[in-house]
């Protein structure tokens, strides 16, 4: 079994989730009480909002490729990072690390394709809704990928930096959450992406009329088969 370095706590909440489901799967996989090989870099949270926030992606790509490094050097085989938005320095991490990098778009974008969608819709952070480099990674399995529009933005990000990277859920935010998805599948969205790896902590299929890709589970399960060799 090769070792799964995880850039974590980012937040903490979405990194025990991967950890749970990165053992759940290994397990599945090999019986008994077998466990995953796993080493966790995890960030302090405030740190990374702040610098983000301050739009100091330099300092940001810096303080993850060092993080890399040091998860490399610990014995790591390849690396998970756990989070969406810090996929903005993706290949900078994997140029520095010299392990394979498994990118959190790549297995949302090949179960879309596989269920044969084509137009996605996209929540997560304001960074990852706005900026390229994430519908970029869609874009490149042939996805349309369409985003709330500027109010549903701000709610998104609002509710994932104030109440779910603290853990926080309120059925309030919940119902906003259905309303931009409604939007999102009015458009004519075939699948909604779950780009922010705390949102699953909010919602689930019950609350959408398509079927929500869920990055978190998805790029779980694709870290513990690449673990095992598949």
């Amino acid at each position: 079994m090769k070792t799964i370095g995880i850039l974590g706590g980012m937040s903490w909440e979405s990194s025990a989730t991967y950890y749970r489901l990165i053992n759940q799967r290994v397990r599945a996989a090999l019986g008994g009480n077998a466990s995953a090989r796993l080493i966790l870099y995890s960030f302090d949270f405030a740190e990374i909002e702040a610098m983000q926030m301050a739009g100091d992606w330099d300092g940001l790509t810096a303080r993850m490729v060092d993080a890399a490094r040091r998860l490399v050097g610990a014995g790591a085989d390849l690396l998970v990072i756990a989070t969406n938005t810090m996929h903005k320095m993706a290949a900078e991490v994997q140029a520095a690390a010299g392990v394979p990098l498994l990118h959190i778009a790549d297995p949302a974008g090949r179960a879309a394709r596989a269920a044969g969608f084509t137009r996605v819709g996209l929540l997560g952070t304001r960074f990852t809704m706005e900026q390229a480099f994430y519908r970029a990674a869609l874009e490149a399995h042939g996805l349309e990928v369409l985003v709330p529009d500027e109010a549903g933005r701000a709610t998104v990000h609002r509710i994932i930096y104030q109440e779910l990277v603290g853990g926080v859920i309120r059925e309030e935010s919940r119902a906003a959450y259905r309303a931009v998805i409604a939007d999102l599948v009015a458009q004519g969205v075939q699948a909604v992406v779950l780009g922010c790896t705390e949102i699953m902590l909010l919602v689930g299929e019950g609350d959408s009329a398509v079927p929500l890709l869920d990055t978190t589970t998805l790029h779980a399960e694709a870290a513990a088969d690449a673990a095992l060799g598949g």
